[in-house]
This record gives structure tokens, C-alpha cells and sequence, in this order.
């Protein structure tokens, strides 16, 4: 997709800040959505990461971006402040009630956290540019916030700049900005595609369909 395409999207239609009913139902249902994919990859990295760890410790940090996705995703589709805190925490309370490995307040704490550092992305340009690049940058900075809490409330024993530590990170934002902010987006667009958002913003601006 080039820029002049993204840019029409970005652009293409009026965007209102205010929630409608619609909206919530949406972000609702893309939180349960999420939830059963966060749920679903507990077990899967449950083999997968200590695979990974066994390979160059600290590289299961790519993946860690399918906890995240969520919130990128959610600003993408709804276009309103608070969607991505708002699906995130939807998405994580599904997950602990399909039941995980993880603490509840671990779960939630981080959640909350993701969302608010995906929203700062889309904040920076006052909740009026959709872009790869924006998505991309979402992804990014949910990533350093991860990485970081990561270090201080489950990696207490490794040390930022010890090789664990490094590597750790650098997969962190790698995996963030392409699971959390590329594939994100194109998750978005494949939905849009299908005529499944034409009530909304995202998804006229996708099929050039009028307001």
C-alpha cells in the first residue's frame, strides 16, 4: 500500500471523538475476540517459549506482541480515545476467566498499561492520523512499555543491559512494531475489506464508501 493510499485512509472520512453505543458493542466483541487469541496463545507459549529460550534466551520476546495486538488493533477500528485500554482490559478479563498461568493483578495491571501506551501513538496526533506508520509506532512504544515491565515484575534476576536483558529488548520492539503495529494493520484492512465495518469511520475510508 503507498502513502497517497494510506493517506486517504488516514483522511478519507470525518472522524468524531465521542462513543456511541455502536462503538462500545464493537470494542466489546473485539475484546472478546482478543481474549480467546491471548487465551489460546498461554498455552501455546507454554512450549514455545522455553523452545525459543533454549535457542538464545530472551528471544520468546517476539512473540510476546500477541498479548498486544489488541490495542493498536482496537485504535484502528474505533477511532476513539480509551479503545485500546478499553479492549485490552475486555480481552484480559475474558482470558482470566477462561483461566491462564498468570496472576490477576499481573494480568490487568499490564493490560491497562499496553492500552495506554498504544493510545499515546494515535494521542500525538490528536486521534486524527490512521496510518501503517502511526499503527507501527503504536506497536513500538506498547513494546517498551512491556519490555520494562517485564524486567521489573517477572525478569527481577536479569539486568537491562546484560545480554539477556538486551536481546530480550530488542525482540521486544521488533516483535511490537510487526505483530503489534504491522500486523495489526493489516489485520484491520483485511476487516475492512469485507464490508464488516462500513458504519464506521475505518471502514469507509478502506472502501471509499460515503459518509
Amino acid at each position: 500500500m503507498n502513502t497517497t493510499t494510506q493517506n486517504h485512509i488516514a483522511t478519507r472520512t470525518r472522524t468524531t471523538l465521542q462513543w456511541r453505543p455502536m462503538d462500545i458493542a464493537v470494542s466489546a466483541a473485539i475484546g472478546v475476540a482478543c481474549g480467546l487469541v491471548f487465551w489460546g496463545f498461554n498455552y501455546i507459549s507454554a512450549w514455545l517459549f522455553p523452545m525459543m529460550a533454549a535457542i538464545l534466551p530472551g528471544l520468546g520476546s517476539l512473540f510476546h506482541a500477541v498479548w498486544y495486538f489488541s490495542g493498536p488493533l482496537a485504535l484502528l477500528i474505533i477511532r476513539k480515545p480509551g479503545a485500546a485500554i478499553f479492549v485490552n482490559l475486555v480481552g484480559s478479563a475474558v482470558e482470566m476467566l477462561l483461566g491462564n498461568q498468570f496472576s490477576f493483578g499481573f494480568v490487568f495491571v499490564s493490560a491497562a498499561l499496553q492500552g495506554l501506551f498504544a493510545e499515546i501513538a494515535f494521542a500525538i496526533f490528536l486521534y486524527k492520523r490512521w496510518t501503517l506508520g502511526v499503527a507501527a509506532l503504536s506497536g513500538f512504544l506498547v513494546a517498551i512499555e512491556y519490555g520494562f515491565y517485564l524486567l521489573f515484575f517477572q525478569y527481577q534476576g536479569v539486568a537491562l543491559l546484560s545480554p539477556r536483558g538486551i536481546i530480550h529488548m530488542i525482540c521486544e520492539i521488533i516483535g511490537g512494531v510487526l505483530i503489534g503495529g504491522v500486523m495489526s494493520w493489516y489485520l484491520y484492512l483485511a476487516i475492512a475489506k469485507t464490508g464488516a465495518l462500513d458504519k464506521f469511520a475505518s471502514g469507509r475510508a478502506v472502501r471509499g464508501v460515503s459518509d
